[in-house]
């Protein structure tokens, strides 16, 4: 019975997802008004609202005004009642088990999100990520706490340079415009330093220059310039000084991570104005919370998800032909195998090549 529940779990909550997809962005409440159909604003009944089956014995089309209903809302409460139903095959009825599913129902509303918005919600991916880390702190689930939190550093620190040094090459290495109090910038300072003096000291470092930012209200800040290109010569020559190469990496991941994170909450709550003329970017930082997100539940894992998603992507385009293609669904795609199957693919790996 554990999995039919799962599944008939999932696709009810699958139908409360459409309504965080439909609304989150828009700013509404999740609340109030009930349910209506978008064409008409009729509220729905609760024939209205089976998952799935309402949508089949409606034919796709409004009761009321004989609108067609979008076939995203069944997809998306399927979708979510089969992860579940996966879920249910891993774990058994405990609080882990709806520790996953809540990390699955957040993944699935980030996907559809993305694809709808090219936005990934602060409030979704701050709350996957302290949910992971809660469930780690208090239940040492799905990791010791250390490695929970390792991994959300690590992996948004490590993405968040990817998106530094796709940066500089799409502006042809012209400096961008630094934001104050806090952004990028103190990202890029963060990993140096912290490859060279450590995590603790590469954030504190860095801190202070936001700390002064804010202060005189213009960016206390070492150019990209400088940063980008210094910070691989520092690890090369890490050994030379007396350095261990992997204590040098982890530092600079771990210290452009806890930057990236704080700054982002930082503009959650009071967001950035707009820019004047829009520069060129590689990735959204969005997409570097929802790795670091990823990180507090997989570890390591993350950077296979990262893996897979870009690999996902890749075939993703080719086969679509799309310019612009939001990231977010394949990073939630890559962390749900990942999660599930990162072990025996990290094993699978390890067997090919004869270790």
């Amino acid at each position: 019975m554990w999995p039919l529940f799962a599944l008939v779990l999932g696709l009810v909550i699958g139908s409360f997802l459409n309504v965080v997809i439909h609304r989150l962005p828009k700013g509404e409440s999740l609340a109030y008004p009930p349910s209506y159909c978008p064409s008409c604003g009729h509220r729905l009944g609760p024939k209205d609202l089976v998952p799935v089956l309402s949508y089949l014995a409606l034919r796709g089309r409004c009761r009321y005004c004989q609108s067609p209903i979008s076939p995203r809302y069944p997809l998306v409460e399927a979708i979510t009642g089969s992860l579940f139903l996966l879920a249910a095959l891993f774990y058994p009825p405990s609080p882990m088990a709806f520790l996953v599913f809540a990390f699955l129902a957040f993944l699935v509303a980030l996907a559809f999100i993305d694809l709808d918005t090219y936005e990934l919600p602060d409030a979704l991916t701050y709350g996957l990520l302290f949910l992971g880390l809660a469930a780690s702190y208090f239940l040492a689930f799905p990791l010791p706490f250390r490695k929970s939190l390792d991994g959300a550093l690590m992996a948004a620190g490590g993405l968040g340079l990817v998106a530094g040094y796709g940066g500089l090459f799409l502006r042809r290495f012209r400096e961008r415009r630094p934001e104050v109090p806090v952004g990028p910038h103190q990202v890029h300072m963060a990993a140096l330093l912290g490859a060279l003096l450590g995590p603790g000291v590469g954030m504190a470092l860095a801190f202070l220059t936001w700390a002064l930012s804010a202060r005189t209200g213009r960016p206390v800040v070492l150019p990209d310039r400088l940063t980008l290109p210094l910070l691989p010569v520092a690890l090369l020559l890490a050994p030379a000084l007396g350095l261990d190469l992997l204590e040098s990496l982890k530092g600079s991941l771990v210290a452009a991570g806890g930057l990236a994170l704080a700054g982002g909450l930082y503009w959650a709550f009071r967001p950035a104005p707009p820019e004047e003329e829009e520069e060129p970017v590689a990735m959204g930082y969005g997409d570097v919370k929802l790795l670091g997100a990823l990180g507090a539940w997989l570890g390591l894992y993350a950077f296979l998800a990262l893996l897979l998603a870009v690999f996902l992507g890749a075939a993703f385009g080719l086969v679509l032909r799309r310019q612009k293609i939001p990231f977010g669904p394949y990073l939630a795609l890559g962390g749900v195998v990942a999660f599930f199957f990162g072990e025996a693919i990290w094993k699978a790996y390890l067997h090919l090549l004869g270790i």
